[in-house]
């Protein structure tokens, strides 16, 4: 009598065990969650993301410095530091954004006739 009880008993917990796990697993795949979980995914991504390109900026800058500097030990060229920093000009000049230039003149085929 004893046995049989004991494995109604196990039978029983076994039977709520697998249910619970079942029931847990089923609400993890509704299309709620299945988005919430998908969402969440992309944000720690996209802040990985962005950690690793805000990392990568600063040391090509602090790399870029390095090597401008030791140019400009190879050619001689040294900065006083009690100058102010030299101007660094941009290689294509954008003309309307410029104070003291003329607007741009646009072309008109029309006039030359």
């Amino acid at each position: 009598m004893f046995r049989r009880t004991f494995w109604f008993g196990t039978g029983v917990a076994a039977g709520v065990w697998a249910t619970t796990k079942v029931n847990r697993k089923l609400r993890q795949l509704t299309p709620e969650s299945l988005a919430a979980t998908a969402a969440n995914k992309a944000l720690e991504t996209g802040a990985a993301l962005k950690d690793r390109a805000v990392g990568f900026a600063l040391d090509v800058r602090h790399n870029m410095a390095r090597r401008e500097a030791e140019l400009g030990d190879a050619l001689g060229l040294h900065h006083d530091p009690a100058l102010p920093a030299p101007r660094r000009f941009a290689a294509i000049e954008n003309h309307r954004t410029h104070p003291d230039s003329e607007p741009p003149r646009t072309y008109n085929r029309n006039e030359d006739h």
